[in-house]
């Protein structure tokens, strides 16, 4: 840790936001009602932030809405319907969203499906939920991020990344043969390469954009691996867990930075291997630039967009 990033494995989102005004920002966390997402959530909003939970069940999202609004007489949160596997779903949250926008949180997601599953554009579920969507909501709300001057994107990953780079042949798995592990990997660090595009891409519109690993939390997204298994002493509770993601939305220490992939609310270091565990680190090919364009390339496509 340096001087000025005192925030480590143990620091929670609270104490990485203290004494951080977040009045008149405004900030979509997609996912912002579960896990740590809804940690990320009540943190921004204490901090004095109007922050828009986009789910899937909005129902449920509201309910939680309404909890974290009377918990604290600071900021604001609203709730919109959002599934970001839904392409046409993505679409209409963008052509209903008419604000500037400070920070957009990449949050929700899915980990490990046991069997093959695909979108109706034929997206492996794991890339589409994870990366495809978060990148074509980002592309969406491009000019209202634009219109904060200083807007930031931010991707949660994973440690999965150390286990999968993009297959850039077969995405899909269409020939090698599925994984839910392998296809978690990919859409992870398909996520870190978002950040990486944006970083050299949006920066004349003041847009930085920088990944994060939230450590390992017990939370439903381990539904089909059994349960969290690292051992005791390395898990989080979810308040830490969100506290990298709540320091590269909201935090001053770390204005500028771009392009980077943190873990422990610290930049992470590149590893040529991935070992046996724990695992820690970035892989070379997850932040890499020709890879980020590449992959940016491919994402348009399969959109049919340009950006």
């Amino acid at each position: 840790m340096t001087a000025t990033n005192p925030f480590g494995f143990s620091s929670t989102a609270k104490e990485v936001l203290g004494g951080v005004d977040l009045s008149g920002k405004t900030i979509i966390v997609t996912g912002g009602a579960s896990g740590i997402g809804l940690e990320t959530t009540r943190a921004l909003v204490q901090a004095g932030a109007a922050v828009t939970i986009a789910a899937r069940r909005s129902d449920e999202a509201q309910t939680l809405a309404d909890k974290i609004a009377s918990e604290t007489p600071r900021g604001s949160v609203h709730v919109r319907k959002l599934d970001v596997a839904d392409l046409s779903s993505v679409r209409s949250f963008v052509e209903n969203w008419d604000e500037k926008l400070d920070a957009l949180v990449n949050n929700a997601g899915v980990m490990a499906i046991p069997e093959l599953q695909r979108t109706p554009e034929g997206r492996e579920m794991q890339f589409a939920t994870n990366y495809l969507g978060h990148f074509a909501l980002a592309i969406g709300l491009r000019s209202h991020l634009a219109k904060a001057n200083g807007a930031r994107v931010v991707s949660v990953a994973s440690v999965g990344s150390l286990f999968a780079p993009v297959f850039w042949d077969d995405p899909d798995f269409r020939f090698i043969p599925y994984d839910p592990l392998l296809g978690y990997g990919q859409s992870k660090t398909a996520c870190i390469l978002m950040s990486v595009g944006i970083t050299r891409k949006w920066a004349d519109d003041g847009i930085t954009s920088n990944a994060l690993n939230p450590g390992a939390i017990a939370t439903n997204l381990q539904k089909h691996t059994g349960g969290l298994r690292t051992p005791e002493h390395l898990r989080k509770t979810a308040e830490q867990g969100a506290s990298t993601t709540v320091l590269l939305t909201a935090s001053p220490i770390i204005d500028g930075v771009s392009g980077k992939y943190y873990d422990d609310c610290q930049q992470a270091p590149v590893v040529e291997e991935r070992g046996n565990g724990p695992f820690k680190g970035v892989a070379p090919y997850a932040i890499n630039e020709g890879n980020a364009s590449r992959l940016w390339d491919m994402a348009t496509a399969m959109l049919g967009v340009k950006a």
